[in-house]
């Protein structure tokens, strides 16, 4: 069997336009605190990826544009909604005044392995990404409706937060793909 390459055309990729008409999965990522310019633009490029149907950025993370962040967001920047909140509590509890569940990504008592989760598709969610060092903040995840930890096996208990970004919305968008299956 041979393995060619497909060329950009074969991808079939979606214009701009027919991005930001379609169907987004009802799943949105917060960014709480995140201090690198290219781990918010690698999850805004997840974020599209996924189609995702927004990204809420909090605290001190950055908001496009910016030269920095789309050297790993090639342009996703300018296809993915987004919204911006001083205060990352603010933002969780105006989602879950829109009955979605809110759930931290992070190593906590009581947290849901990530490979065991469960996916209500009629049911929106939101996911929060803390700071590269310090996590999601503890009066955050006071807030949410559960915790979601990535099984982890070596001597680091720690993922890029891009890394762990991609990993936790892939594993959620793949409970939705019959939307784009249609």
């Amino acid at each position: 069997m041979d393995f060619r390459k497909l060329s950009i055309k074969e991808l079939n990729r979606i214009s701009v336009e027919e991005f930001k008409q379609s169907e987004k999965l009802p799943l949105t990522v917060i960014l709480d605190n995140i201090r690198s310019l290219h781990n918010i633009g690698s999850v805004f490029r997840t974020a599209d990826a996924f189609r995702l149907e927004r990204i809420i950025l909090c605290g001190i993370t950055a908001c496009p544009p910016h030269a920095e962040m789309h050297k790993t967001a090639l342009g996703a920047e300018f296809t993915m909604e987004w919204e911006y909140y001083a205060d990352t509590c603010e933002a969780v509890k105006k989602l879950q005044a829109e009955n979605y569940k809110v759930l931290a990504i992070e190593q906590c008592e009581h947290s849901v392995m990530l490979n065991e989760i469960y996916i209500d598709t009629h049911e929106k969610y939101a996911v929060i990404l803390g700071n590269e060092v310090k996590g999601v903040r503890q009066e955050v995840i006071d807030m949410c409706d559960g915790c979601i930890e990535i099984p982890q096996f070596g001597t680091k208990h720690s993922l890029n937060v891009s890394v762990a970004g991609g990993i936790v919305l892939w594993e959620i968008s793949k409970s939705y793909l019959s939307i784009f299956n249609k």
